[in-house]
């Protein structure tokens, strides 16, 4: 058995996972704001919870987190979370559990869950994208994490939104807390699709209330949305044109709405530098859990490839 937790911007959620990759229990907390011990204290508070359950101690442990681990600093960057940022997060958290822990970012957990046993088991090539708090991406190759010498693979939420629609207000976008403008982030995230309803409304919704909205057939929240998804095509098809990935598998709260399967797709085939276009764009088989069971897979000696 191995433990898997999930560190997210709201909640932490830890599983144990079985031999036959079976979930056998489940705890979830609410993640502390802006207070990095309190984080280390929840996370391990969660793993001795799940051990109690389980009547174990010192399982394997992994956890995928918002950011990376630099590879020259061994310190945590590119974090949303950022009390997390500029700290030996991984070094932290295995001096208060006592044991070594295995880290990994957690759009790269959502990719090795779902290339694994999910909706993209057996193809060769997949592309995870975080849809939430934040937007992030990761890269399974074969069915391994593909990290980099960087450790910034799949890294997409922090580049440019490609092919700017002046007549919508994209130039320069809104700031970005890395501290630049018009990240697709800024755009992609729930806070972006409640942030754009209101600038061009004056209305003050959720990104939840907007999708409802929208769907119940009011106009405003309709168009809100797609402008969201035309943006969600466009950023998408600098994926597929870059990595060309046999699927793309989304998750995060924003990956609930269903229509974007069908809308999505039907877009992006006029930007993908490509005669037709095969990628398919499909939700996590394992939903809200895929995070949290890529990260216990990260206990199961799998090694990223660089």
């Amino acid at each position: 058995m191995r433990i898997g937790v999930d560190l997210g911007g709201t909640k932490i959620e830890g599983i144990v996972m079985d031999e036959r990759s079976r979930l056998v229990v489940r705890e979830r907390v609410a993640t502390p704001q802006r207070d990095y011990r309190a984080t280390l204290e929840a996370i391990a508070g969660v793993v001795r919870r799940l051990e109690a359950a389980v009547g174990c101690q010192n399982l394997p442990v992994g956890v995928g987190h918002p950011g990376a681990i630099s590879p020259s600093t061994g310190l945590l960057k590119n974090s949303n979370s950022t009390c997390l940022n500029g700290r030996p997060f991984q070094q932290d958290l295995e001096a208060v559990l006592g044991h070594e822990v295995y880290l990994a970012n957690d759009a790269d957990c959502l990719a090795v869950s779902e290339a694994r046993d999910g909706v993209a088991a057996g193809t060769a090539n997949v592309f995870a994208v975080i849809l939430g708090t934040g937007v992030g991406g990761g890269i399974a190759i074969d069915g391994r994490l593909l990290r980099g010498p960087n450790a910034i693979a799949g890294e997409w939420g922090h580049n440019p939104l490609p092919w700017i629609r002046p007549e919508w207000h994209e130039l320069p976008g809104a700031e970005c807390w890395c501290g630049r403008y018009g990240c697709i982030e800024t755009w992609l995230s729930g806070v972006g699709l409640a942030r754009d309803h209101e600038h061009l409304t004056a209305e003050r919704l959720s990104g939840e209330a907007v999708v409802q909205r929208a769907e119940a057939g009011e106009e405003r929240a309709a168009a809100t949305l797609s402008r969201y998804e035309d943006r969600l095509a466009r950023a998408l098809a600098h994926v597929i044109n870059l990595l060309d990935p046999d699927v793309i598998v989304l998750g995060g709260g924003v990956s609930r709405v269903e229509r974007l399967y069908r809308t999505v797709p039907a877009l992006w085939d006029r930007w993908v530098f490509s005669d037709r276009v095969v990628t398919k764009l499909l939700p996590a088989l394992h939903g809200d859990s895929s995070g949290v069971r890529g990260a216990a897979f990260l206990c199961s000696g799998i090694q990223p490839r660089r």
